[in-house]
């Protein structure tokens, strides 16, 4: 039953955004109630995937150094630099610029693993890389945010109330997911929780994307022309994913016979099984 949700996430996700979307131009009012539960949810969805990710199995990337430089290099380096002149080369608004950094240079541990499996990718692998991309992306974003927006850039970046939001979505969700990791090695009962939550970042995942376009389709309709400036952003950004990822994997050695394929979601690039 966990397989085939999983299997099925992708319809999973186009349906509750359909919803959302027809919430929120049909019962603004409605859509409008539900803004108040955005952040809990979004607590709880990155609780119960932090407690899948092998936390204390850090190492275990480190050691397949051949995997490690190639996630490590794409996604730190390659696809960091693609980024920074895409954004340079258009003329955005900074809080434009900010936001699309935002999500182009951050990986999502979510949709790297969803990705990578869709994709046939190594998912066991791509599962413990997880904690290596945690780590780096903690150090790499305040950098990046430096060396394309300036010290005046990150510094309204990282305001108060992004660390608000940084310490309540990240670190703390984050430190409850290792402390039940640390309990599900000797309780039962922990390891049981920790197997339930395993069915619950699908469904959640979609209830968030029915929240977040239920309470923003309302505000996008005056954004008509910042999404015009985006659009060839993300479609050069997403064609230039994938022909590193096919240049890359054949330079490293990952493509094996014509099977091997590098996927790629907004942010993240996963070798090939």
């Amino acid at each position: 039953m966990r397989e085939a949700l999983e299997r099925h996430q992708v319809w999973l996700y186009l349906a509750a955004i359909l919803i959302g979307l027809g919430l929120g131009l049909l019962r603004p009012a409605t859509a409008t109630g539900l803004e108040g539960g955005l952040w809990p949810l979004l607590a709880v969805l990155l609780y119960a995937t932090f407690t899948q990710v092998p936390l204390s199995r850090l190492g275990l990337a480190l050691k397949d150094w051949r995997f490690a430089t190639a996630l490590v290099l794409g996604n730190f380096l390659f696809m960091p630099l693609i980024v920074g002149s895409l954004v340079v080369a258009l003329p955005l608004a900074p809080a434009v610029k900010l936001g699309v950094l935002m999500v182009l240079l951050v990986p999502c541990t979510d949709w790297f693993i969803t990705f990578t499996h869709l994709g046939r990718g190594d998912a066991g692998r791509a599962i413990a890389a997880t904690p290596l991309l945690l780590a780096l992306q903690l150090v790499a974003l305040p950098a990046y945010l430096w060396l394309f927006l300036g010290t005046q850039g990150m510094a309204d970046a990282f305001g108060g109330p992004l660390l608000v939001a940084f310490a309540g979505l990240i670190l703390a969700p984050l430190a409850a997911a290792w402390l039940t990791q640390r309990l599900a090695r000797r309780f039962s009962n922990a390891r049981h929780l920790v197997q339930g939550l395993g069915w619950l970042p699908v469904p959640l995942l979609a209830a968030v994307l029915l929240v977040v376009a239920a309470t923003q389709v309302a505000g996008m309709q005056g954004l008509s022309g910042v999404l015009l400036q985006v659009l060839p952003l993300f479609v050069g950004y997403l064609a230039l994913a994938a022909l590193l990822g096919v240049r890359w994997g054949g330079c490293s050695g990952w493509r094996r016979r014509r099977r091997g394929r590098w996927t790629f979601s907004l942010g993240t690039l996963a070798p090939p099984s």
